[in-house]
């Protein structure tokens, strides 16, 4: 059947795209992904072979944003950790040491102001955060006044000042081990870092090291890497860590959205046609 293959939809990264692959496949023509992030494809060696390609940024923006935001809460108010102490067969009053962290009136700082970090923007308003961000290129200025941001364009701004650090860029040589030993030592003792990008984006190392000594607070971390972790990494071990399967666009609606993004992509290329979400190699 690879003579009539025009098409692939990518669902979590499968099948492998390699130039073997590509190569047993002459009449391809598009490659469609069912997410935003497409650091698991070389873009270049795709495009080589004549191949175009598309991802599915607006199906999975609200609900990463979403999963972001419950993220953060989760662990501000330690939720986890508590729930455990709820169900215990010993519970029979709540530590007076068990405190959260209020969120209202909190300095969230984002960095990667896309689509998905400027929805968890709007969700932060909506707390009563100040919101602090720092992007590539500036937001416009009516687009920073709706939801009260202000930009800060070195990173290290951000850092010093945020209480809780939301990182939402896409995973590339520039960005990756953004958020390293120096990075950490720049937050807040009682900051928490919050990942929904890539794993690799944090230096995991760093990150254990700054947990352990009290460097920073706490983290909440949707990615890692590898995925999932070894079941002995220190991460793994550490109260002020929630971890959770890389869930950010995993609900019923968003799953179904993806795949109606990736086929218009995919009837447009194959139509000739402009494709609504196509990537472009760097």
């Amino acid at each position: 059947l690879s003579k009539k293959v025009q098409a692939i939809y990518l669902w979590w990264h499968k099948p492998v795209i390699d130039r073997e692959l590509l190569q047993s496949l002459p009449n391809l023509k598009v490659i469609a992904n069912s997410g935003v992030g497409m650091d698991h494809l070389d873009l270049k060696l795709v495009a080589s072979f004549g191949v175009k390609m598309a991802n599915a940024p607006h199906a999975v923006s609200s609900s990463t944003a979403d999963a972001g935001m419950a993220l953060l809460l989760v662990s501000a108010r330690r939720l986890v950790e508590v729930h455990h102490i709820a169900i215990s067969s010993s519970m029979d009053y709540c530590e007076a040491d068990i405190l959260g962290v209020k969120v209202s009136g909190a300095t969230l700082g984002i960095i990667g102001m896309g689509r998905i970090g400027y929805k968890i923007a709007l969700r932060a308003k909506a707390f009563e955060m100040k919101i602090l961000y720092h992007n590539r290129t500036r937001r416009k200025a009516q687009e920073e006044h709706a939801v009260g941001a202000t930009y800060c364009e070195k990173i290290d701004s951000l850092l010093q000042q945020a209480d809780f650090v939301m990182v939402v860029v896409s995973l590339t040589p520039q960005t990756r081990n953004l958020i390293g030993k120096r990075e950490l030592e720049l937050m807040k003792p009682t900051a928490t870092l919050i990942n929904i990008s890539r794993g690799a984006v944090v230096d995991q190392e760093a990150l254990v090291m700054a947990l352990q000594t009290g460097v920073i607070g706490a983290a909440a971390l949707d990615v890692t890497y590898p995925e999932p972790l070894p079941r002995d990494h220190p991460l793994l071990q550490l109260k002020n860590v929630i971890i959770t399967p890389h869930l950010g666009i995993k609900t019923d609606k968003a799953t179904y959205m993806i795949t109606e993004e990736a086929v218009k992509n995919i009837l447009a290329a194959l139509s000739g046609l402009p494709m609504p979400s196509e990537v472009l190699p760097s």
